[in-house]
């Protein structure tokens, strides 16, 4: 009786741990691993050196409409949204409390169907803090400019040079005009006030007008930058070249600039050129 109690005791445990087998079996050979999509791919969005924030809204819209063209369904960020989430004053550390202009680094940025014209405007101030933040201002200073004043310039000199290596130069021209208390009559300026393209020209009553980004006809530099500068042009803003020259006009090639300190020099090679 002992011998067939054990051997029906061997006989459950044996069928019991066989039945936890299959039931273990049937259970992995049912459980079916989720498959998780892969992210959208995000696009990418590029504002060129010397874009203004109107430019900068006007190229959120293209790409936005790319996105819709390709994806079928329209992102969140668009042209309304980026001009609302550029349009108010901040606080920048070490330039006060200031509008945007200036501030929005051109650069290469991603986002996706669900990023906002917040988040775009607030990677566009943080890569500024860090290019600015590479920036001795040492000189600047000596001079006594601003933090704000070498960004200003820095928006002058990118709208205005067009071969590279004459940044430090045109920043210099800038420099020099100021110390003399001379209008620096930089067009751009004006172009920026009157929303004119440089495909066009510039109306007599726009360049006779007491606008405050008028550089023609007031001293000084305007009230705000006219552009938003990449780092080349802040640090040429910042470290101009040395050098006498108080005017410059450009060559024929469209590309390059004639520097010259002597006012009847400028004149004579704008009338040689046919630009007097």
């Amino acid at each position: 009786m002992r011998r067939r109690l054990v051997a029906l005791g061997v006989l459950l445990a044996a069928l019991i741990g066989l039945g936890f087998a299959v039931a273990s079996v049937r259970g992995r050979g049912s459980t079916k691993t989720p498959t998780v999509a892969a992210p959208p791919k995000p696009f990418r969005i590029v504002f060129p050196e010397g874009f203004t924030r109107l430019q900068m809204a006007a190229r959120v819209k293209s790409v936005a409409e790319i996105a819709v063209h390709e994806r079928g369904r329209a992102p969140r960020l668009n042209e309304r949204a980026y001009l609302t989430a550029s349009a108010r004053r901040r606080l920048i550390p070490g330039f006060g409390r200031r509008p945007l202009e200036g501030f929005l680094f051109p650069a290469t940025y991603q986002f996706t169907e669900r990023s906002g014209a917040a988040e775009l405007v607030s990677a566009q101030l943080r890569a500024f803090r860090r290019n600015w933040s590479t920036i001795n201002l040492a000189y600047a200073r000596s001079k006594n400019l601003t933090s704000y004043d070498v960004l200003t310039i820095a928006s002058m000199v990118e709208k205005e040079a067009v071969a590279p290596e004459e940044r430090p130069k045109i920043a210099r021209v800038i420099y020099n005009r100021l110390h003399a208390g001379m209008a620096l009559g930089i067009d751009a300026t004006v172009r920026y006030a009157f929303h004119v393209p440089g495909t066009q020209s510039l109306l007599q009553s726009q360049l006779n007008s007491n606008n405050p980004y008028n550089t023609r006809k007031r001293v000084g530099l305007p009230p705000t930058p006219i552009a938003n500068p990449g780092l080349a042009s802040i640090q040429a803003a910042a470290h101009p070249v040395a050098g006498d020259w108080l005017y410059f006009v450009r060559k024929p090639d469209k590309v390059h600039h004639f520097f010259t300190a002597s006012e009847q020099a400028f004149i004579n090679y704008k009338n040689a050129h046919g630009f007097g």
